[in-house]
């Protein structure tokens, strides 16, 4: 398992918001402002300050918690592939201001004045995207470390549980407060999974992202996650395709090879066709996909 192809290829939202989170933290730390972010009921109730409530879903609060966060962050971009950048872009507010409503939420129902009871960072949105993570994300490899078992999806899971716990009660409850939130999405509440934005958000923030390099074309909009929106169709066209096309039959694609594709949305059975044309490279069978999908 992993997130697809590397860098942030069809994934600008993604990227534009684990650029911006990391920019907000270094801008406060250098500031020395950075363990000053966290919310207290005294932020929000007496001194009302707004700009603390918005930085403080984005910057995180020290050093440890950035790297874990953007590591989080950059593995969570397979999400965009699967359901589109701009589903993705009514994910990221939806999870952002719910949990932010739920952490206001808890601070009126502690109320205590003197302590920043939580933590700063884009908690809501990591949490958040462990629901998908955990419900839409097979395992493709298993193995033994001193008789205990593991998956390739353990290594997410401890990065998040490290995030979790970096600050103790400061940092469990946002990351609660974003679990519930990810929950909230997946059953549809309020049919937020058919929202979208206006296309000129979204086609703003690809331009704003900077350029990486060898990004694959753009991948088309799924309506959940796993699970592609083609029409029937266009779908016996790119069988067709596949048919027509002469295949290297003697590569045999790799089961973890298959389950990478999956994970990003695509048919089973699409992906063996396509690894078996790009003899099992799997940027180059992504490539092949998305390409075939655009037409």
């Amino acid at each position: 398992m992993n997130g697809g192809p590397s860098g942030f290829s069809n994934a600008p939202v993604a990227k534009a918001f684990v650029i911006g989170s990391a920019l907000f933290t270094v801008f406060f730390g250098i500031r020395g402002r950075s363990s000053k972010l966290g919310l207290s009921y005294q932020d929000i109730f007496e001194k009302f300050r707004v700009w603390k409530l918005i930085m403080s879903i984005f910057a995180f609060s020290s050093t440890p918690e950035l790297m874990f966060g953007l590591y989080l962050l950059y593995y969570f971009r397979v999400f965009e592939r699967q359901i589109g950048s701009n589903k993705y872009s009514v994910f990221i507010l939806f999870s952002m201001t719910v949990s932010l409503l739920l952490e206001t939420l808890l601070l009126s129902l502690l109320k205590d004045p003197t302590a920043n009871l939580l933590t700063s960072g884009p908690y809501g949105l990591i949490f958040a995207s462990f629901v998908p993570f955990y419900f839409d994300i097979p395992v493709s490899t298993r193995f033994r470390v001193f008789g205990v078992r593991f998956s390739d999806k353990s290594f997410i899971y401890l990065a998040g549980l490290q995030l979790l716990l970096s600050s103790w009660k400061r940092s469990i409850l946002p990351g609660v407060c974003g679990i519930v939130t990810g929950s909230l999405y997946r059953l549809n509440v309020l049919g937020i999974r058919r929202a979208k934005l206006p296309e000129v958000m979204t086609s703003f923030i690809s331009r704003i992202s900077l350029p990486s390099i060898g990004n694959s074309p753009r991948s088309p909009n799924r309506n959940v996650l796993g699970g592609m929106s083609t029409h029937p169709a266009r779908q016996q066209e790119f069988q067709r395709s596949y048919q027509a096309a002469p295949m290297a039959a003697s590569v045999a694609p790799s089961e973890e090879a298959i389950a990478t594709l999956v994970s990003m949305g695509f048919d089973s059975n699409a992906a063996r066709q396509a690894l078996v044309h790009a003899r099992n490279d799997v940027n180059a069978a992504t490539n092949i996909l998305l390409e075939a999908q655009s037409h």
